[in-house]
């Protein structure tokens, strides 16, 4: 498994290809991609390569997927025998980026091809086969009428 702890913000995130992370919200659109190069440090498989600080040629490349905020968090301030009492909140404003690619920049693969689809005919056929081994269970509906006393 490749990952990589990548610097955002000021902060440390565990980055791992084909997730999700939440970052400080940045300034990019949804959709757009860029590459993040503070990378800290890079694991693949037993191999680990540590930065001082950083990684060098390394770059992480993702992509916006939303802008979401966090969840509430609540503040309250209590003085006791002054009649003061503050509540406030907080949400904070997140950006959510799909971890596309970690590693040297010349190593990007290309986009995975689509793999064509399984004829649907190899389904079709099963089906067909399993309906002729099956005899017709057709159950023959027989009415009972209760005699209707007088």
């Amino acid at each position: 498994m490749k990952f990589a702890i990548v610097e955002s913000g000021g902060k440390q995130y565990r980055a791992v290809e084909g997730t999700t992370v939440d970052v400080d919200r940045l300034a990019h659109e949804v959709g757009n991609s860029f590459d993040i190069e503070r990378v800290l440090l890079m694991a693949d498989g037993d191999a680990v390569s540590v930065g001082t600080p950083t990684v060098s040629g390394i770059v992480v490349s993702v992509t916006v997927v939303d802008h979401i905020k966090g969840p509430k968090v609540l503040s309250f301030k209590y003085r006791p025998k002054k009649r003061i009492r503050v509540r406030g909140g907080n949400r904070a404003h997140y950006t959510r980026l799909m971890i596309d690619f970690i590693g040297k920049p010349g190593d990007k693969p290309a986009k995975a091809e689509a793999k064509p689809k399984a004829k649907a005919e190899k389904p079709a056929k099963a089906e067909k086969e399993a309906a002729e081994k099956k005899p017709s269970t057709a159950k023959k509906s027989t009415s009972t009428k209760k005699s209707e006393k007088k």
